[in-house]
Formats: C-alpha cells, structure tokens, sequence
C-alpha cells in the first residue's frame, strides 16, 4: 500500500500518475467560519511526484507544488515536514493487515486503513492523558 496508490481493483499504480486523483478527492477542508476551503495551500512530495504535466496542473488548481526535482539534491528543511507523513506509514505498518493488503476490494481495506487511524489516535490520546 505505501508508495504506490491503489486503484478498484487492488492493482499498484505509479505514484505520479495517480497526483492529481488523490489531490481531486481532497474532502472539504474545516477550519474557519464560512465556506470551506476545497484545496490546499500547497503539496509536498518527493521525487516519486516529480512531472511537468503534474507542477502545471497543480498551479492551475493554485496549488503551490513544493516537489523534489529527480536528479538534484535534497532540500534542507523538507525532511521536517516529511517526518509527520513517514511516521503515520511507520504507525500504520504495525498493522499487518494494511502492512500486507490481503483485501482485494478497496471499500475493506480502505474500512480497515480508517479503523488503524482511529486506533492510533486512540492510543495517543490515551498515552497523554494518563
């Protein structure tokens, strides 16, 4: 599951084929009073995401593309805000049954990567309380 998308009907796709597919199904964004944002200020990624067609698609949304180009060196810095995104993997590996997709239809093994979520903010909201 982690580093490729997954399509219907549990095939892995290519990260960069699938950007803009998962950037479209963005729910509605809660925050302030009033109407909800439908897109995010920017999208991180890493050299996976790297394309023209994907940067131009993006600005046209005014979606600012904050996304490693292949070929050149890291930037400073990214490493911090990608730490949140590989953790979340790492927390949700421990989950063999996500780890290893053994669900052919995405609605189970989308129920099951939901479930995971909840159990783990369940913990750590359990851990600072005590």
């Amino acid at each position: 599951m982690v580093g490729a998308a997954v399509d219907r009907l549990g095939r892995n796709l290519v990260d960069c084929t699938q950007a803009l597919t998962l950037v479209g199904g963005i729910p509605p964004i809660a925050g302030r009073p009033g109407r909800p944002r439908r897109r995010p200020d920017a999208l991180l990624g890493d050299k996976g995401y790297d394309s023209n067609p994907n940067r131009d698609a993006l600005r046209k949304r005014r979606i600012l593309p904050v996304i490693l180009c292949k070929g050149c060196p890291n930037i400073k810095g990214m490493g911090r805000h990608r730490y949140v995104v590989e953790q979340t993997f790492a927390l949700l590996r421990h989950f063999k049954r996500i780890a290893v997709r053994w669900e052919r239809r995405t609605e189970l093994h989308d129920a099951f990567v939901s479930l995971a979520c909840s159990l783990v903010c369940w913990r750590r909201l359990k851990r600072t309380r005590t």
